[in-house]
C-alpha cells in the first residue's frame, strides 16, 4: 500500500512572518516509501523493550519460615506446614504459591531477557515508513493531530527556527505557522494516569504534539523542549520511537529547511543510494500504481488485441444436495431405489420372511 505526497515540490515557510512563503525545496523519494505499518509495529515492540528497568521480587520472599509436610494420613494436604505450637501461626500451609504468606509462583529475576534485537535493515524500514506516513495529512488527523489550519504538510520552515533560543520566541512560531492549535491539544490533555503507575513516578500521561526535526542545534532544542507535547530530534539521528510513538504511524513534524534537504543524502534516492547508511537503499513499492480496477480498465489494457473479451453471464455453482433426502440425488447414485421404494425390490421383503419362516420352523 502506497500512501504518500503527490506534490513534487514543497513550500518553505517563513519563521517569523504569518502566512509568508519563502522558496520551494523537491520532495524526497523517502516520503514516497511504501507505508508498511506492520514493520513499523514489530520495529517499535522491539525498541520498546530496550530501556526497561529490571525487576524482581526478594528471592527468600515467602520462603522465611520453618515448614515442612505432615506427610500422607492425617486427611490432609500434604503442603508444607509451619512447626511448633502456641500459636495460630502453627499448622497453617506455607512455601506454595497457594498458602497465605507464600511465594509467588516462578519468582521474577532479574536476569530475565529485558531487551530484544532488531535487524539494522528492518528498522531502517521502519523509519522510512514512518517519514512517509508523516506526509499524508489524513493518517496525521486519524492518529489526533489537529492540523486543520495548517498551510501544508509536511510542513517546512526556514532555517531561521534552527537559531531560536527562547521559549517564547518558539511560541510565537508555532502560532505563526498554525501549529498552535495541536500544542494546545496535547497541553490540555494532561491528566492523572489509572492504575498503580501513578505511584510509580509516572503519575501524569498526555498527547504527543509535533515533533521538530533540525539539523544544526542553534538553540532550537533548549527553546522547545519544554513546550507540553513538543519534541525535537536531529535529523541525523531519526528516531522510531519519536516518529511512530506507541507504534502509530502518523506523526506531525516540523521540518526546519536544511533538514529537510538533507533527507535525500542521509537515506538516498530511488536512484542513488544513502551516503550514510551503508548498503542501505530505499524500499519500493511493488506497485508503482495500487489502483488495480483502474489499470485493467484502462484504455491500454482494454485495446490490447491479445485481450479475452468478458463472458457473458456465469456459471451457477452447483448446490451439494442431501441424497437421503433428495430422490433425484439418490436416483443418480443409485438407480436401483425406485423399485425399493415402488415395493418391487425383494431383498427386503424376503429377508424379513425368512427370518420369519425360520422362528417358526424352530
Amino acid at each position: 500500500q502506497e500512501m504518500s505526497s503527490a506534490r513534487p515540490v514543497i513550500s518553505v515557510w517563513s519563521a517569523t512572518e504569518e502566512n509568508k512563503k519563502l522558496s520551494s525545496v523537491s520532495l524526497p523519494d523517502v516520503l514516497l516509501c511504501p507505508i508498511r505499518h506492520d514493520i513499523v509495529h514489530r520495529v517499535h515492540t522491539n525498541m520498546n523493550k530496550n530501556k526497561r528497568q529490571p525487576y524482581a521480587v526478594n528471592a527468600k520472599a515467602g520462603m522465611q519460615q520453618s515448614a515442612i509436610s505432615w506427610g500422607t494420613g492425617r486427611a490432609v494436604s500434604r503442603i508444607p506446614r509451619i512447626a511448633g505450637g502456641g500459636t495460630h501461626r502453627s499448622g497453617q500451609g506455607a512455601f506454595g504459591n497457594m498458602c497465605r504468606g507464600g511465594r509467588m509462583f516462578a519468582p521474577t529475576k532479574t536476569w530475565r531477557k529485558w531487551t530484544a534485537k532488531t535487524n539494522t535493515n528492518e528498522r531502517r524500514v521502519a523509519v522510512c515508513s514512518a517519514l512517509a506516513a508523516s506526509a499524508v495529512p489524513a493518517l496525521l488527523m486519524a492518529r489526533g493531530h489537529k492540523i486543520g489550519q495548517l498551510q501544508e504538510v509536511p510542513l517546512v520552515v526556514a532555517n531561521e527556527i534552527e537559531s531560536i533560543n527562547k521559549t517564547k520566541d518558539a511560541l510565537a512560531l508555532l502560532k505563526s505557522v498554525k501549529a498552535i492549535e495541536d500544542v494546545d491539544h496535547a497541553k490540555d490533555s494532561k491528566k492523572i494516569r489509572r492504575g498503580k503507575g501513578k505511584m510509580r513516578n509516572r503519575r501524569y500521561v498526555q498527547r504527543k504534539g509535533p515533533l521538530v526535526v533540525y539539523s544544526g542545534n542553534n538553540g532550537v532544542e533548549q527553546s522547545f523542549r519544554n513546550i507540553p507535547g513538543v519534541e525535537v530530534a536531529s535529523v541525523d539521528r531519526l528516531n522510531l520511537l519519536k516518529l511512530a510513538p506507541g507504534g502509530h504511524l502518523g506523526r506531525f513534524v516540523i521540518w526546519s529547511q536544511a533538514a529537510f534537504e538533507k533527507l535525500d543524502s542521509i537515506f538516498g534516492t530511488l536512484s542513488k543510494k544513502s551516503d550514510v547508511k551503508k548498503y542501505f537503499a530505499l524500499p519500493r513499492g511493488l506497485m508503482t500504481n495500487a489502483d488495480l480496477s483502474r489499470i485493467i480498465n484502462s484504455n491500454e489494457v482494454q485495446s490490447h488485441p491479445k485481450l479475452r473479451p468478458a463472458k457473458e453471464g456465469f456459471a451457477k455453482p452447483s448446490q451439494k444436495r442431501n441424497p437421503l433426502r433428495n430422490l433425484g440425488t439418490m436416483l443418480k447414485l443409485n438407480p436401483y431405489i425406485a423399485q425399493v421404494r415402488r415395493g418391487g425390490g425383494g431383498g427386503g421383503g424376503g429377508g424379513r420372511g425368512g427370518k420369519g419362516g425360520g422362528g417358526g420352523g424352530g
